[in-house]
This record gives C-alpha cells, sequence and structure tokens, in this order.
C-alpha cells in the first residue's frame, strides 16, 4: 500500500498505532469518493462510535510528526536523489 521508501520514513517519525492509522486513511482515501472526515469515520474500520472515530483522525491529522518540514521535505529530498542517481545511471 505504501511505497518501501515512505514507508522507511514513515517508521522512523511514526509509531506503530500512528502508522496504522495512516495505512488505513490511504485506503479509505483511494477508495472513497468524498473525503469528507465525517465519512472517513464512518467508514474507518476501528470499534469505537464514530464521533470519537472522528476526533481520532482529526488529532492524527495535526500530529506534528506530519509536519511538512520533519516527514515530507526529507521523503522529497530522497524521491529527487533517487531520481537523480537513476538518471546519472542512464547516462
Amino acid at each position: 500500500m505504501l511505497v518501501s521508501l515512505y514507508q522507511k520514513f514513515l517508521e522512523k517519525y511514526l509509531n506503530k498505532a500512528q502508522l496504522i492509522t495512516l495505512k488505513m486513511l490511504v485506503w479509505l482515501l483511494q477508495n472513497q469518493k468524498q473525503v469528507k472526515i465525517e465519512r472517513l469515520a464512518a467508514t474507518l474500520p476501528l470499534p469505537i462510535q464514530q464521533n470519537s472515530r472522528r476526533r481520532h483522525i482529526q488529532r492524527f491529522l495535526r500530529l506534528n510528526a506530519l509536519s511538512v518540514v520533519l516527514l515530507w521535505f526529507p521523503i522529497i529530498e530522497a524521491l529527487i536523489n533517487q531520481n537523480f542517481k537513476l538518471v546519472a545511471c542512464l547516462d
């Protein structure tokens, strides 16, 4: 579901429960036509009430570990480095 490069960075910044939540959200986003927290909470497979799932999603999305600077810049940098190495090998 998640590319191995992403998986490596995500495991470094998220604990196991957060990583599972992220995987479930990615799966839901791929399957749902509407991207609303209420809709995601209704279909999130957690054994808690829908309002609790909604709050869980909101708290998860506000995590500092998911910030652009901490998580996504290193992933983008790794992708760029990987692609430039690939291009350099082809020349």
